[in-house]
């Protein structure tokens, strides 16, 4: 998937601000909780954003685990708490077998192999450590296939991301989600949802004055979790 956060941060922004109004939770939280519940630490954040899990770990666990944020984006990471780094997923500067969890969330497929990250996760995770992503499914949001047509597949969709992290880790569990946990009820909360997911400004208006409101959006997708024996 193209990526925009320093050419179009507000984009991003955008897609958080819909998804905190409209939105029934996030993956951040439930990440967070069994991550905290499992006692790995430190927390290594590949493509943490402006540090949405940083946040719920925070809210969860004061005191700790201890975070550390990794991003390609500086934009990204100027608006994410410390320590963070900027680095490539493909790459991690960290020494093998140092870390308790590595995260992944909504960003494995914005690279083109995205096998090759999840080897530098096993890479640097200790044994019992816990690697984590997540994904949506190319059936996300079928009501909006109408307007916009079907979901080009991407290198990590629910449809394979097991496969993919199974491929690397033995030990590999999944959560699914499928079910209508976003609530738009009118046409500007339409728009605002659609320019967060990367449509295009005019689309989006187009789409939110032809759609009904108030509109319930149906999301599916997986989380990915697995552990190093």
């Amino acid at each position: 998937m193209p990526v925009d956060y320093d050419e179009d941060p507000e984009r991003f922004r955008t897609g958080r601000r819909a998804v905190r109004a409209y939105a029934t939770g996030d993956v951040h939280e439930p990440v967070a909780a069994r991550v905290v519940a499992e006692g790995v630490a430190p927390v290594l954040d590949v493509g943490c954003g402006d540090g949405a899990l940083a946040e719920a770990l925070m809210a969860r666990s004061p005191d700790g685990p201890g975070w550390v944020g990794l991003d390609a984006s500086a934009t990204m990471l100027a608006a994410a708490p410390r320590p963070a780094i900027r680095a490539d997923a493909a790459a991690l500067p960290v020494a093998a077998a140092s870390v308790g969890a590595v995260c992944a969330l909504w960003m494995l497929y914005h690279l083109q192999d995205p096998t090759v990250a999840v080897i530098e996760a096993h890479r640097v995770l200790r044994p019992g450590g816990v690697f984590v992503a997540c994904t949506s499914a190319r059936d996300d949001s079928p009501e909006l296939t109408a307007h916009l047509g079907p979901q080009p597949a991407s290198t990590f969709d629910a449809e394979e991301a097991e496969a993919i992290v199974a491929a690397v880790f033995d030990d590999v569990g999944v959560d699914r989600w499928d079910g209508a946990f976003v609530h738009l009820p009118d046409p500007a909360a339409v728009e605002q949802y659609l320019v967060g997911r990367c449509i295009g400004q005019e689309l989006a208006a187009e789409v939110a004055a032809a759609a009904e409101v108030p509109l319930d959006v149906t999301k599916r997708g997986v989380v990915v979790w697995a552990r190093k024996g």
